[in-house]
């Protein structure tokens, strides 16, 4: 993995996930920082988004990770800044290739779509994967 600084955030129907991801990145010692919500009490996902996009682009963090209850709420909110190409993924093939072809910086996890298990395997597999580069840089220079 390259050095990886990770941002993670949630709003309250993502809390459960986020805190196991954050357990899941202590555990590999990847240097991460949590932006909320940090308890399971009601709050908007656009703000949390907004905070990981922030320090994605700034470059404080070189990826994202975003959950709420789908993974779509944040996914839109976080690709509205400018940079950010957010991958909502709900299986190991998409967050495979969202890094590998898309270059994504932001996964989006929904926490009432996948089990924990299939969720922790698809931030392993999408934090461990490189990009590409080649034709898929071409394109990606294009969305910009």
């Amino acid at each position: 993995m390259e050095d990886l600084k990770v941002a993670v955030g949630s709003d309250h129907g993502g809390f459960r996930y986020k805190e196991q991801i954050i357990e899941y990145l202590k555990s590999r010692n990847i240097p991460y920082f949590d932006v909320g919500t940090h308890t399971p009490e009601a709050c908007d996902y656009p703000i949390i988004a907004r905070k990981v996009a922030e320090l994605v682009i700034s470059g404080q963090a070189n990826r994202g990770i975003l959950v709420c209850g789908t993974g779509i709420g944040m996914s839109i909110a976080a690709n509205k800044v400018k940079g950010i190409r957010a991958a909502l993924c709900g299986d190991t093939y998409s967050a495979r290739v969202s890094r590998a072809h898309n270059n994504s910086n932001i996964l989006c996890l929904g926490e009432r779509v996948i089990g924990e298990h299939l969720a922790l395997d698809i931030v392993d597999i999408w934090l461990k994967t490189g990009f590409e580069g080649g034709r898929h840089k071409r394109r990606v220079d294009l969305i910009e």
